[in-house]
């Protein structure tokens, strides 16, 4: 059995920053060892769970939080109001919203503030969504796939954006739909570049296995795109959070698996799920 790991992967930068300023907030006195997250600072639960026993305390919402606690904004940010309530019981912020994504919330207010009707590209239910949306003054839509663009109305001026961890071919195609729904458009490929070369490994890993094995959290939206994009190379492709869900059957018969891994998977993750492929396959 060989078995071929995806370059990149593991976690990206934005996700790397996060972990690092929450380890170093977890061990800080000013917390006494206790932080907040509002929801999964990181959408993997194995390390979540790590975090957690260093003194993480993950609640829903900001409602749920006491005067001065120490609070950590994870790397999808939050709607401005977030940060309002926040700051109104007195909190202490550590804010490790990505780079990348805290362009998107300024590209997306600025564009509404200029008077553009802006489309953004990303599922709503997504934090990172929901932070850019609260961060626009108004008009924005969120269309989930470029199909749904097709029910937009036509607009003067519109202003096109997307979620860091798209797929380039999914934003391409919402362009190419827009261009018939107004006179202006303005396009910014928000798309992370970290996404992009994520996606380029699976595509090219998956086109030289017989299967592909994509680790991350079945939450992760960047993760899942791997996995979609696998299966549309025409790779047997499944996706696992642990170990645990590995399937030796799955494995039968196979000589080449790949191994690739979303933004949000830390390396020892990675590392436990290509050992656990090798003693499977030994024999």
């Amino acid at each position: 059995m060989k078995i071929t790991v995806a370059d990149p992967t593991g976690f990206c930068f934005g996700v790397q920053r996060a972990i690092n300023a929450l380890e170093t907030a977890l061990c800080s006195s000013e917390a006494n060892g206790l932080v907040v997250s509002i929801g999964m600072p990181i959408h993997n639960p194995q390390e979540v769970e790590r975090l957690k026993k260093l003194g993480l305390v993950v609640l829903n919402n900001a409602g749920e939080i006491s005067e001065g606690a120490t609070v950590f904004i994870r790397a999808h940010g939050e709607p401005r109001s977030v940060y309002d309530e926040l700051l109104s019981k007195k909190c202490r912020i550590i804010d490790a919203t990505c780079p990348f994504v805290k362009r998107v919330q300024d590209k997306a207010r600025e564009l509404t503030e200029a008077g553009y009707f802006v489309i953004l590209l990303g599922n709503e239910d997504h934090p990172e969504v929901r932070s850019i949306v609260g961060h626009c003054t108004n008009s924005i839509k969120v269309v989930k796939t470029p199909e749904e663009a097709e029910k937009v109305l036509t607009y003067s001026r519109i202003g096109v954006i997307s979620q860091t961890t798209q797929r380039e071919e999914d934003f391409k195609q919402l362009v190419d739909i827009l261009q018939n729904k107004t006179k202006e458009l303005e396009i910014s490929n928000t798309i992370c570049q970290a996404t992009v070369e994520r996606q380029q490994a699976v595509r090219k890993l998956a086109d030289s296995v017989e299967g592909i094995i994509i680790v991350g959290g079945k939450n992760s939206a960047n993760t899942v795109k791997l996995y979609e994009i696998a299966k549309s190379r025409g790779t047997d492709a499944i996706l696992v959070e642990s170990s645990e869900e590995l399937n030796g059957g799955w494995l039968k018969g196979k000589s080449v698996i790949g191994v690739a891994a979303g933004a949000s998977t830390p390396e020892w993750l990675i590392a436990t799920i290509s050992k656990a492929v090798e003693k499977m396959t030994v024999g």
